[in-house]
């Protein structure tokens, strides 16, 4: 015997007032008929442009339907064990000892592989004050393009990358593109000519597009929402690390290179070290970091239980390998989707424009070029300070808006320096506020782990975000023009510009989520009592009434 129950629940559209009906199928079978303990199997949404009234319509099928309906490929991949972990209780004890297991473990190798991306994104830069740009002889505005190149890689992967996150096992497939991209710039360190070298860049940015998707999949699978600004922060913070150990090895290089005891041009020897560094590390994803955290050798049984149990909060589970088009379809009516794409947009052209000048623009500043790689290490050190100090005054007032309202003031106050200031001194001053930049960046991955609840609408919220910080990063270089060498004050200008319509964007992101989350308190809606592990049940943040977005 088998019962279908039909219902009917009207809901209120975030992205305007028309109303829209969400119409649950909710499949229900005997305890002994079912392979799994979850009641809820599968799922149908529908959407009407008109308010109606609530239904319930129960009909009998035949045993033949009950099995063609049934389908475990939309559960998620925690259900399994979300019985037998319901049976424990989280205590603080218990808490603090996991969470210091996992941030010794996963969180070190994954800060490890932001480290190494942000020094393979940035050895283009380092490069270009150790004679590339002369060796391949590039002109006018060629140089531009070399950023350029790497984001236009990124922008069109980004999509089928975030697809390939979902569908295959996610600590195989990051390890894979990590190692692939390790093993291409080694390759770079060979390339005589300005089209190899484009291309190779070019590629680069095709295999580099996975690992921020892959970060937000691993701090939805691993961290409650009050902790995932925090160790996002600590990730993005690792940038900056990369960055001091990028510009020290390029210095040193550079030394030697002018002492003439290098038997290859220094910038070759460095794709080579950031190269072999980073199959090293793909090496160590593969090895240490499960695809889920039920499958990690380095927890015990209850621990793994007690990793399942702890992000029953979240509501959102470890995600499924099964791609629904109703997601997507809810995604694209959801404005937050919109407002991150464009939030993207604005800090990525600042920040697409500095990672590949900076070295230039401070020589402009009167600096030579061996100490202008020097020059830019304490905005390194601003950034890896700041951004952990950030990170942590989230989890005291756990309000990562205004966390990402006060970066995104002092990213301002940054631009301004840089463009209008007159003394050189406070120019370079403005260099070095610019290491907190990123804190809108962390903000919007922290958002798109917490708020985007259903996961393959969060694969694609976050695939379309990553595609508007690609897009950012292309306009970036090129408003660094040849003929405005070395200041470069059109793009110190729109740095500016970019920075003030981040903040209109971001205030329209509070109110959406505060408008909605207050409207959800008033209705005080529940899914239905007997609805087992509902926290597991790939539900979107739309279809579960229960869900409060972060703030």
């Amino acid at each position: 015997m088998h019962i279908l129950i039909k219902l009917k629940i009207p809901t209120l559209a975030a992205i305007s007032k028309n109303c829209i009906n969400w119409t649950f199928v909710f499949h229900f079978y005997p305890q002994q008929s079912s392979p799994s303990s979850f009641p809820l199997t599968r799922f149908h949404t529908t959407m009407s442009s008109t308010k109606q009234e609530g239904e319930v319509v129960t009909s009998v099928l035949s045993s033949e339907q009950a099995a063609e309906l049934y389908d475990v490929k939309s559960r998620d991949l925690a259900m399994e064990k979300a019985d037998e972990a319901a049976q424990l209780e989280v205590d603080p004890s218990s808490n603090r000892r996991l969470v210091w297991k996992i941030d010794l473990i996963l969180l070190t190798v994954i800060s490890l592989v932001s480290a190494f991306q942000y020094m393979d994104k940035s050895s283009s830069n380092y490069a270009s004050v150790m004679g590339i740009k002369t060796d391949l002889k590039m002109v006018g505005n060629q140089y531009s393009w070399v950023g350029t190149s790497f984001y236009l890689g990124f922008l069109v992967f980004e999509a089928p990358c975030s697809w390939t996150l979902q569908r295959l096992p996610l600590s195989k497939i990051t390890s894979a593109y990590i190692i692939a991209w390790g093993l291409l710039l080694c390759l770079t360190s060979l390339v005589k000519s300005y089209p190899t070298f484009i291309l190779t860049r070019t590629l680069l940015g095709v295999l580099e597009s996975s690992i921020t998707p892959a970060m937000v999949l691993f701090m939805s699978q691993w961290y409650k929402k009050d902790e995932q600004f925090f160790r996002t922060s600590i990730l993005i913070a690792c940038n900056a690390v990369g960055g001091l150990v990028g510009a020290s090895v390029s210095y040193r290089l550079y030394e030697r290179q002018l002492a003439g005891t290098l038997s290859m041009d220094a910038w070759r020897i460095l794709f080579i070290i950031v190269g072999l560094i980073t199959i090293v590390t793909g090496l160590m994803v593969l090895f240490i970091i499960p695809d889920t955290p039920s499958q990690a050798w380095w927890l015990n049984k209850t621990e793994k239980l007690l990793a399942i149990q702890r992000i029953r909060s979240n509501k959102q589970g470890f995600g499924n390998r099964h791609f629904k088009k109703e997601q997507v379809y809810e995604a694209l009516v959801d404005p937050r989707l919109y407002l991150y794409f464009f939030l993207q947009v604005a800090v990525a052209i600042p920040n697409g424009g500095f990672s590949n000048f900076s070295a230039l623009m401070i020589a402009g500043l009167g600096y030579g070029k061996g100490k202008a790689l020097l020059m830019g290490m304490p905005t390194s050190a601003v950034s890896i300070i700041g951004m952990i100090l950030f990170g942590y005054l989230s989890t005291i007032r756990n309000r990562r808006l205004d966390i990402a309202f006060a970066g995104l003031a002092l990213n301002l106050i940054s631009g301004c320096l840089m463009a209008f200031a007159k003394p050189l001194h406070a120019q370079l001053a403005g260099y070095y506020i610019f290491g907190i930049s990123p804190i809108p960046y962390t903000c919007i991955l922290s958002m798109v782990a917490s708020n985007s609840a259903g996961h393959s609408k969060k694969v694609f919220m976050g695939a379309i975000s990553m595609i508007g910080y690609c897009t950012g990063n292309l306009i970036g270089p090129q408003t660094f023009r040849e003929s405005q060498a070395p200041h470069y004050q059109g793009a110190k200008t729109a740095i500016v510009a970019c920075y003030c319509i981040a903040f209109l964007i971001l205030a329209a992101i509070y109110i959406v989520n505060v408008r909605e989350n207050k409207r959800r308190d008033a209705l005080d809606e529940r899914l239905p009592a007997d609805m087992l592990n509902s926290e597991f049940a790939d539900l979107t943040d739309f279809q579960n009434p229960e869900f409060r977005y972060a703030i």
